[in-house]
């Protein structure tokens, strides 16, 4: 039989309608005569009231039959109801009951982290988890929306990749029938090739990295979204950065104040994440750690205790440029004017979310490249594809990764990237 039905997020426009709703029991609370059901739909939330005085026994006694995430069809009047959180309520009529669930293994009690990760198909169903999950999908709305509105093509690399050029160490190995092939880690080489081709580009996919981390800021399966530019500086490069995650931050303030509000964000951080954002050196920020207490060499990478000691000094995200060529990636561009440093830059979160941005120059020297590949010990026979880019029309081009996770951890505020995607793949967890 089919049915018109009403969503939770449109009840606005039917103010006074009797409408029917396909939802969930979230949860329920009687006062004898009057049963509070809390709705759910995935839309959003809202409260139906059934009178006993005012349906009919069968509808009473349907309602009192439902238990949490019992499934049904309900029936009502929209009301404004300034009382109530989403400002509209429902005076139930109706209840036509799908499924009555018995022994929901997540009660409103609390429960370990552990647990809830065992039944995150379910979890996920939560108020909290819904939120989370609701700013995600704006965040890859708004991505797209700022490549699309300037240019950019959106470019697919491929997932399984005969090798890398930064090794195999951190790479997922399989059999791609006789040959060796590894889970894409980046994408970031072929869309430098596509940039050839068409400008500007952006890839937007997931990417895997065996690294054997249980922090609270990484995952083993996550998404990157990877723009790269023919013809731009690593200036240019450091403009797109910041407009973009200016724009994303935007976006989630203007679509998600739901969501922020029952997440407990506080949103005066956000709204004070606008562009241009502070830039210090790499030198800068080693003076300063070393100013402050922290034992740091010249050289050495910076850790999580490092970033957040640095980022402590800002109110919106703060790029680290100019980098040791020793220590990023063999493609980076060395500094004309002082090669022991290069064209890049590291875009580190307020609030201890760390680097949630890595981009540079590329090189497109072809000498220079080829020297690379030697000194790194390099495969250049497995990536002469690449060295090609370098033979056949080469261009100054920069470009740059985001995590994703790791953005939506610092715009909702978690204190972990698990919470961030539907079905986290962790160190130790591969279920669900």
């Amino acid at each position: 039989m089919s049915r018109k039905l009403s969503m939770i997020r449109d009840v606005d426009k039917h103010i006074n309608d009797t409408v029917t709703i396909g939802c969930w029991l979230h949860n329920k609370r009687s006062s004898g005569k009057i049963q509070f059901l809390q709705l759910r739909d995935g839309s959003g939330y809202i409260q139906g009231v059934v009178v006993k005085s005012e349906v009919a026994p069968e509808v009473w006694e349907a309602a009192a039959k439902l238990t949490q995430e019992s499934s049904l069809y309900v029936t009502g009047t929209v009301r404004e109801d300034t009382r109530s959180k989403g400002g509209f309520e429902l005076n139930v009529t109706g209840v036509e009951i799908i499924q009555i669930t018995s022994d929901y293994p997540i009660t409103p009690k609390e429960h370990g982290v552990d647990y809830l990760m065992d039944y995150r198909h379910l979890w996920i169903r939560t108020p909290r988890q819904r939120a989370i999950l609701v700013v995600r999908a704006q965040i890859i709305r708004a991505i797209q929306q700022f490549f699309d509105e300037r240019g950019f093509q959106l470019v697919d690399p491929p997932i399984l990749t005969p090798s890398s050029c930064e090794g195999t160490t951190n790479l997922f190995h399989t059999k791609y029938f006789d040959e060796d092939a590894y889970l894409t880690q980046s994408g970031q080489l072929y869309m430098e090739a596509a940039a050839m081709a068409l400008g500007r580009v952006y890839s937007f996919g997931p990417t895997f990295r065996a690294e054997k981390s249980k922090t609270r800021r990484h995952l083993i399966e996550f998404w990157m979204i990877e723009p790269e530019m023919a013809f731009v500086g690593h200036e240019e490069n450091l403009e797109v950065q910041e407009q973009f995650v200016s724009y994303i931050i935007e976006s989630v303030l203007k679509h998600c104040a739901k969501e922020l509000e029952v997440l407990e964000r506080d949103v005066t951080k956000l709204a004070k994440i606008t562009a241009p954002f502070p830039r210090i050196t790499y030198d800068e920020a080693v003076d300063f750690l070393k100013a402050n207490g922290h034992e740091f060499e010249w050289g050495e990478d910076f850790g999580a205790p490092h970033e957040t000691a640095i980022a402590a000094n800002y109110d919106r995200p703060v790029f680290i440029t100019h980098w040791p060529t020793e220590i990023k990636a063999f493609y980076m561009k060395p500094d004309p004017n002082r090669p022991e440093v290069v064209l890049c830059a590291d875009m580190i979160a307020p609030e201890g979310y760390g680097e949630i941005i890595g981009g540079s120059q590329r090189i497109d020297d072809p000498e220079l490249m080829e020297e690379r590949f030697t000194e790194h010990e390099l495969s250049k026979e497995a990536y002469q594809w690449y060295l090609d880019l370098r033979k056949y029309g080469s261009v100054p081009h920069s470009g740059f990764g985001l995590g994703l996770e790791r953005t939506v951890a610092w715009i909702c505020g978690l204190d972990h990237v698990r919470e961030t995607i539907p079905f986290p793949r962790l160190l130790y967890r591969l279920y669900p």
